[in-house]
């Protein structure tokens, strides 16, 4: 068994300055994907450093509106705070429905939009995968890829992001605060999360000892009304197969502003701006929202096993601008 250390910080600055000067170092929050890896010899660390004692927890309203969501608050009290339930719901549902009840008790908001992928090749330590050993080929591409992306991927990667929440706040256009060893960032969701490329190792642009100290979601009257619906194999302690997180106003019969992600079917929490930007103006009917989803879905790449990913994902689009229909906002107000 690999040795491995453990210390506790007391401050940001005493966990970056740890971490950043130990090459073999990582922070440990929940624990929840962390400590699997470790077990698995995935993660080939040296030292973890505990952070759960940073004062990193709180949710609180923005001044101007929105929400400042510290990273280490747990998925199920972010979940379960009235002003995250009222505001966006969609955050709300999409973290309920991401893991199980005890997962949700332990799992940090931080923690879950770093999580590494599912993806069985990258996880068994022994298949050729270019995200766990870069160079050495992606098993998936021929192998068992019912679960795999679409949408993003690349000769070297076709592993799907798998946070749920992750896929409202990139629809929310959330940024994400942290404090590394340059100082303080603050970085918009869609550029935290990297499209595989050539380099599927690399897939946030966090220098090594930069921790995330935060989540801001501006105030977005649209995002009262929205909804995530997930679809898996089954109902419960699943990854999504597709899942779609929808928000839309409509006025005089015509959508004014939509938001619509995508999880389960991107290399990333996938925007779907193709489809946004062909709904906004449009007469809101099954009709337009058909003709969006496809738009979208015609760059997905398929592969043997995976491509009823394209067709589940236009309907998923469907149902759920169709139910986000019953919550949409007439003329911008409720």
């Amino acid at each position: 068994m690999r040795p491995l250390s453990y210390r506790r910080a007391a401050e940001i600055g005493e966990a970056v300055a740890t971490v950043s000067t130990e090459p073999t170092s990582a922070f440990l929050a929940g624990g929840t994907t962390e400590v699997d890896l470790v077990r698995l010899g995935v993660a080939r660390h040296d030292l973890l450093v505990d952070i759960n004692d940073l004062p990193l927890a709180d949710i609180e309203n923005l001044p101007g509106g929105g929400l400042r969501i510290g990273a280490l608050a747990r998925m199920n009290d972010v979940a379960r705070a009235a002003q995250v339930v009222e505001m966006y719901p969609g955050i709300a549902q999409a973290l309920l429905l991401g893991a199980s009840e005890q997962l949700r008790n332990m799992a940090t908001m931080g923690g879950n939009l770093c999580q590494r992928v599912r993806c069985a090749y990258f996880r068994d330590n022994v298949s050729p995968c270019n995200k766990r050993e870069p160079g050495t080929g992606c098993s998936a591409l021929d192998g068992q890829n019912r679960g795999h992306a679409i949408l993003g991927t690349s000769e070297h990667c076709i592993a799907t992001h798998p946070s749920d929440v992750a896929v409202a706040l990139v629809a929310f256009d959330a940024v994400v605060h942290t404090i590394g060893p340059s100082g303080a960032r603050i970085i918009p969701i869609e550029n935290f999360y990297l499209l595989p490329g050539r380099t599927p190792h690399i897939e946030h642009p966090l220098e090594h000892g930069e921790l995330i100290v935060a989540i801001e979601v501006p105030p977005l009257p649209v995002a009262r009304g929205s909804l995530y619906l997930k679809f898996r194999d089954r109902q419960s302690y699943e990854f999504a197969l597709v899942s779609v997180l929808s928000a839309l106003l409509v006025q005089d019969g015509r959508i004014t502003e939509v938001r619509l992600a995508l999880g389960g079917v991107g290399t990333t929490p996938w925007r779907a701006r193709r489809a946004e930007a062909q709904l906004v103006g449009a007469p809101a009917t099954a009709g337009s929202f058909a003709a969006a989803a496809a738009a979208e879905l015609d760059a997905a790449v398929l592969h043997e096993h995976n491509a009823f990913k394209q067709e589940l994902a236009q309907r998923a689009i469907v149902r759920g601008l169709d139910q986000a229909m019953v919550s949409a906002v007439h003329g911008g107000a409720r």
